[in-house]
């Protein structure tokens, strides 16, 4: 039977001051899913391409299919039969939001085969429900900006309120992508539990001013306020030359960067497309200095997040 195949794309998760409530789509690289309806009752992931043997096609232990299971059954639609393939067009464990992509593009392919008529965002608990598989919690900094794009902030992750921020034009990012794999779930075991008073006065207030820097177009405020104090001294000493690395993106006139998400990707936040290509270059020149291979994405925000292709 014909299908529906959509496109939902990586995301720079936290956006270093915004741990677990903020997130960026970009416009490349993502996943794409193809939804099909079978006479067959329940999830079955037909094909996965892209993933190196590495996802499992049970639906109830992959993302895409848990995503789309807990939607059939909010639905009413679990006797409904569902085939999904799953296209992976980025790495796993990057630190770019591959798990919350597939969740998300799932649910939307299967929302619009059934042909519900269901907005996007009634669509997100159903794409976080998948994530949640991986990150061991419900965190809307990938699948969020993933499903809905632009950059996003979630007041509240148990009850889905979410609210998308203004973005300047000209705003660019430049993410690399070293070849190294950092697990979701293992390495947010190894964060501390408790956070200094005073890193965290220092950190809500990075965040308050890159909130007001976003809306009033102020770049210079963005660019002070783009510093981590809290997670990004915890998870630096698992990428190699992280801090070199930063560097060389503020020498080449990056606003500000850190961590994608868990990591290993370092993503660099830039005033315009020009001065993304020179930090990207420079950043991947870091890594090649040890030795590691590195990708390099270039992207204004993405505003659209997950589309029908």
């Amino acid at each position: 039977m014909s299908g529906i195949k959509v496109f939902a794309p990586a995301s720079v998760g936290n956006i270093g001051i915004g741990f677990d409530i903020m997130g960026a789509a970009l416009e490349r690289p993502g996943d794409e899913i193809i939804a099909s309806k079978s006479n067959t009752p329940g999830v079955r992931i037909t094909k996965i391409t892209g993933a190196g043997g590495k996802l499992p096609y049970e639906a109830e232990q992959n993302t895409a299919g848990v995503a789309a299971l807990r939607f059939l059954e909010h639905i009413g639609a679990e006797k409904q039969g569902i085939e999904l393939e799953i296209h992976k067009k980025m790495p796993l464990g990057s630190g770019m939001g591959s798990s919350a992509a597939s969740a998300a593009a799932a649910v939307y392919a299967v929302s619009e085969v059934l042909r519900t008529g269901m907005s996007k965002r009634e669509l997100l608990p159903f794409a976080a429900a998948g994530e949640r598989l991986v990150s061991g919690g419900i965190q809307l900094d990938n699948v969020a900006p993933s499903l809905l794009g632009g950059i996003m902030i979630a007041r509240d992750n148990d009850s889905f309120d979410v609210h998308r921020l203004h973005v300047p034009k000209g705003l660019f990012m430049a993410v690399v992508r070293p070849h190294l794999e950092l697990l979701t779930r293992e390495m947010r075991t190894r964060l501390r539990q408790e956070v200094p008073l005073a890193s965290h006065i220092q950190q809500n207030a990075n965040l308050a001013g890159f909130i007001i820097g976003l809306y009033n177009a102020d770049i210079a405020l963005i660019g002070r306020s783009l510093n981590d104090v809290i997670i990004e001294p915890q998870r630096a000493a698992f990428i190699p030359g992280f801090y070199d690395v930063k560097a060389a993106a503020l020498d080449a006139g990056a606003l500000g960067c850190s961590i994608s998400g868990t990591g290993p990707a370092i993503f660099a936040l830039c005033p315009n497309s020009l001065v993304a290509e020179n930090a990207g270059i420079s950043m991947k020149k870091v890594f090649e200095k040890q030795k590691i291979e590195a990708d390099v994405y270039l992207s204004g925000i993405n505003q659209e997040g997950a589309v029908i292709c």
